[in-house]
């Protein structure tokens, strides 16, 4: 059995980012549950400054150093979250210790880093070739690992990362508004993630807007950490400009906050341009609450079914018309939930966690 693991991620809760990474940590204490003793190197800062970027890469990196000098040989396994940079450390392990290398894919490393120039493909092609085994949370990249980065497909499985039911179970939704002091009789949409261009939020402003006028009540909640601060300014901007009425912004929050507000939300809307699974729908799903997605990447798999209302990625206009066909059809609302439902619990974390074991100890 392997006991020992290092775990690397360029993406980790910290003092100052509680919720950066956080569904790695929750991977990481649920396998501390099960007996693993799990190591973290990683970094632990949102910052995306060119300053902030060196600063925190020469700390992880001096942190990794230290690790294998005085622990390498220690470890059974490397789990490396996001396939470069954090899985080419992890090679360097496997090289020189032995180390058994397992990799997980979530989406954006491929989406994004892997298309940075002709380096970081080789990169991302070299680690998924030699590691010993690959995890993809969406069936998407598994599709890209084997079509373009010559992949065996016996070694790449489909896993998420789960949704925890103890944090992301659903009461009633006019108990979450009081507790939250939202208006009861207003109509809450939603959005939790990252405040970057990429999770579409210029399109969720343009699909808001004429809906606002179309339903007085409607209120628009952005709940996320500012990872691009000129982005957020940008926005701000426009709805001051565009006089865009009932958009709050609340920062990012803890899980259990986070929880609150899907259950007392009545839609909650996931607009990315891309999207390796879409974890953070799912546990809208879980709470009961319908979600409107852009059918991309993971998102297509997992709203599929009628388990969501898939809109067209980048375009307001299909944005608005699936946020409009769900807040005027309540019985279409109750038949999303049930779905949802069923998707939930088919990716409980604890199930998924069981898959997750069994790969460590092939």
């Amino acid at each position: 059995m392997q006991k020992n693991i290092l775990v690397l991620s360029t993406m980790y809760p910290g003092k100052n980012s509680p919720t950066f990474g956080i569904f790695v940590r929750n991977q990481v204490e649920a396998l501390r549950k099960r007996g693993f003793t799990m190591d973290i190197a990683a970094i632990t800062e949102p910052g995306m400054r060119k300053h902030q970027l060196l600063k925190k890469y020469m700390a992880w990196m001096i942190q990794i150093g230290l690790i294998s000098l005085c622990k390498g040989k220690n470890y059974q396994m490397i789990h490396a979250h996001y396939i470069f940079p954090s899985g080419f450390f992890g090679l360097w392990f496997k090289k020189r210790f032995g180390t058994k290398l397992i990799v997980t894919c979530h989406g954006g490393d491929l989406d994004k880093m892997a298309k940075k120039g002709k380096f970081f493909f080789q990169q991302t092609k070299r680690i998924l070739q030699e590691a010993d085994h690959v995890v993809a949370v969406g069936e998407a990249l598994k599709q890209e690992m084997v079509e373009r980065y010559q992949v065996n497909p016996g070694k790449v499985t489909v896993l998420n990362m789960g949704v925890d039911r103890n944090i992301f179970s659903p009461v009633p939704k006019v108990h979450a508004k009081r507790r939250l002091g939202l208006e009861t009789n207003s109509f809450h949409l939603l959005y939790v993630g990252n405040l970057i261009e990429a999770k579409g939020l210029i399109e969720l402003l343009d699909a808001y807007r004429p809906l606002k006028q179309s339903f007085d009540q409607l209120e628009l909640h952005l709940i996320g950490a500012a990872k691009q601060p000129e982005f957020l300014e940008r926005i701000k901007e426009k709805i001051d400009k565009e006089t865009i009425q009932g958009v709050t912004f609340h920062g990012p929050k803890a899980q259990q906050e986070v929880a609150v507000w899907m259950n007392a939300a009545d839609i909650f809307v996931i607009p990315s341009h891309m999207e390796g699974f879409g974890l953070v729908a799912l546990e809208a799903m879980a709470c009961h609450t319908p979600v409107v997605g852009s059918d991309v990447g993971g998102l297509s798999h997992l709203l599929k079914d009628e388990a969501g209302i898939l809109v067209e990625p980048r375009s307001h206009e299909s944005l608005r018309n699936g946020l409009e066909k769900l807040i005027s059809n309540p019985q279409l609302r109750d038949q999303l939930v049930f779905k949802g439902e069923e998707k939930a619990q088919q990716n409980d974390q604890d199930k998924l966690l069981d898959q997750l074991i069994s790969i460590y100890h092939r």
